[in-house]
């Protein structure tokens, strides 16, 4: 049985790990997010794309740049379980999340009737925020699982092993 102190290290490095994760992944979505803003913006403003559409293009965009962040920075400490797999998942994730977005934005762009670029920025806003939930605790539980198997902390492996010579 682990001592107390072997607990509380363990509670440490955990909580650095996963402290780690979400400022990678912080960032990542910072940069992320300045996109998918700007492109949207560049797109409905200054072109005459729709806003559904601008949203998509802007999100596509958007989550290519977020793979690569979240992949080789964010998470790269994770399990490699095969680009195609991971992508794959990455790509499901992001696509339910972008279905999220869209069906906000067109919902306050057509179903509200609303064309006020304030309005429909605030509405994309809202559903970048609720994705960004959905999409750390998605790409931590399935697209970047931890390994399956971490070696122990050497001072937790030298506690058992006393504790086994003691008893």
């Amino acid at each position: 049985m682990p001592t107390a102190e072997a607990l509380r290290r363990r509670a440490r490095e955990t909580w650095r790990v996963v402290a780690r994760e979400i400022s990678g992944f912080g960032v990542v979505g910072a940069v992320c997010t300045v996109i998918d803003l700007g492109v949207f913006q560049l797109l409905y403003v200054h072109t005459s794309m729709g806003a559904v559409l601008a949203k998509l293009v802007s999100t596509v965009l958007a989550t290519t740049v977020a793979y690569v962040g979240n992949r080789y920075w964010s998470f790269s400490h994770r399990a490699r379980t095969g680009l195609r797999r991971e992508y794959l998942l990455f790509a499901v994730i992001n696509g339910a999340t972008l279905l999220l977005s869209l069906a906000v934005v067109a919902f306050v762009r057509h179903g509200l009737g609303q064309t006020s670029t304030l309005v429909l920025q605030v509405a994309n806003v809202g559903s970048i925020a609720l994705g960004t939930v959905i999409r750390f605790v998605g790409y931590r539980q399935w697209v970047f699982p931890a390994a399956a198997h971490r070696a122990p902390h050497p001072e937790a492996a030298s506690v058992a092993i006393a504790g086994e010579n003691a008893a």
